[in-house]
């Protein structure tokens, strides 16, 4: 919209339950892909594994914010944390004066089962979300739909995911009538399947033959070309050159002669400002001296 925004704007969007789950539960599984992690732009060299689960006891009790550092710290996912930091900017345009003056991207997003002192632990800190378990939210989990997401997990939370969303073969605990989207291929080495002497039996022959593509030329542009079409064209252009360089002879032989006839230039003298009135004055005296002759 052009003008304000109003209260009966639509602010949201309806989306089927099902799709939401499927969603998030495809995000949920590119957070435990190294690859897809790393893609996003998390520093995640260093970390034991991915997905990272840390014991209850290690990090409920946490309560101050240097605490919280430290525990990132021996973890070595605080690299992500200074990441974030280094990439506050300022953004461009008339954003800055809508209450969204910097940019930063984000870092590492922690799931807990139970509500702890951790929430004030880590809220202070740049980049990093907390988001309970049971209230996974789809842009915490894919900022900007980007899959891959860097979260780290207590145990209770992780231990928690079975119940809530199932399996492909045990439906949901949590959630009535819920299982698992099942993916279709079971392997997902495509290479190995197509080379398969199974697929490979079935697939018809590779094509030898080749296609020669010829491509057309211009022949105005193109003499090769022209020649082809026309053998005399090679006459006719050699003809034309010649006469070129003729004309081009007899142009600075006659612009010789010329320079021989004229006489070297000489440059005028520059008249004074008064010159009109000194011609004025010789006409009057002229014509005065016309009247006494006549008489």
């Amino acid at each position: 919209m052009f003008a304000p925004t109003k209260t009966y704007r639509r602010w949201h969007r309806k989306v089927n339950k099902n799709q939401r789950r499927f969603a998030l539960v495809s995000s949920l599984a590119a957070s435990a892909s190294t690859a897809l992690v790393m893609a996003r732009g998390h520093r995640v060299d260093n970390i034991p594994e991915v997905p990272l689960v840390i014991a209850n006891e290690t990090i409920t009790e946490i309560a101050k914010t240097s605490s919280a550092v430290k525990l990132l710290k021996a973890i070595r996912a605080y690299e992500d944390v200074e990441k974030v930091k280094e990439s506050k900017k300022l953004r461009r345009g008339k954003g800055k004066m809508r209450n969204r003056r910097y940019t930063q991207r984000r870092g590492p997003l922690i799931v807990y089962d139970q509500k702890s002192p951790l929430v004030r632990a880590f809220r202070n800190l740049p980049g990093v979300d907390l988001c309970c378990v049971t209230r996974l939210n789809l842009l915490q989990l894919a900022p900007g739909g980007h899959l891959g997401r860097f979260v780290i997990w207590t145990r209770g939370a992780f231990e928690k995911l079975n119940a809530l969303y199932g399996s492909i073969r045990k439906p949901s605990a949590l959630k009535a009538d819920y299982r698992l989207p099942r993916s279709m291929v079971t392997n997902s080495d495509l290479g190995r399947l197509i080379n398969s002497q199974e697929i490979q039996s079935v697939v018809r022959p590779k094509k030898k033959q080749r296609k020669h593509i010829v491509h057309k030329k211009n022949p105005l542009r193109n003499l090769g070309f022209m020649i082809k079409l026309n053998p005399y064209a090679k006459t006719m252009r050699r003809q034309e050159l010649l006469r070129q360089a003729l004309a081009v002879k007899k142009r600075d032989a006659r612009h010789k002669r010329i320079a021989a006839k004229q006489p070297p230039k000489t440059k005028k003298k520059k008249e004074g400002k008064n010159v009109h009135k000194v011609r004025m004055n010789a006409h009057k005296k002229k014509f005065v001296k016309s009247l006494y002759t006549n008489n």
